[in-house]
């Protein structure tokens, strides 16, 4: 990857390709590595982080209407950027402020489940999201699938 710029002004950022060329390269190796671990383990046994047990708490009593496996099977992107949801996530973030290295990193996240990445089924969010959609999958069975179909 190439170096910020050093004229580069965070309060005034420029749309420069290099940085967005970077994210993505760092979202879809996120990605990939993630695939490849519930591929490996499985996914009731895997530990994402130190925190995964609060992750989840948290995140069920932010949001108890995930705390339902049909919910979390196949997410609606339009429910998740509402004003009200993205201020309820904003609540839920600053839990991990400090705790998760970059808890508002860009992720890529499968939509449905059920199915593997692809263009369809990926969204964007930040990291502290796709743990707490991911962990809560695992430990409802969502993702065992990917690991006892190899």
């Amino acid at each position: 990857m190439s170096a910020i710029p050093a004229s580069f002004d965070p309060e005034n950022p420029d749309n420069l390709e290099d940085i967005e060329k970077q994210f993505a390269v760092k979202a879809v190796q996120q990605m990939s590595t993630y695939w490849s671990l519930l591929n490996a383990v499985p996914p009731s046994k895997l530990k994402l982080t130190q925190f995964d047990d609060e992750i989840v708490e948290e995140f069920f009593k932010a949001f108890p209407e995930y705390n339902n496996k049909e919910k979390l099977a196949v997410l609606n992107e339009d429910e998740l950027k509402t004003k009200e949801a993205k201020e309820r996530w904003r609540e839920y973030i600053k839990n991990f402020e400090n705790k998760i290295d970059d808890y508002n990193f860009g992720t890529l996240l499968r939509v449905n489940a059920s199915e593997e990445y692809s263009e369809e089924n990926t969204i964007f969010v930040v990291r502290i999201q796709f743990y707490a959609f991911e962990l809560a999958r695992n430990r409802f069975g969502l993702n065992d699938w990917v690991y006892e179909k190899k």
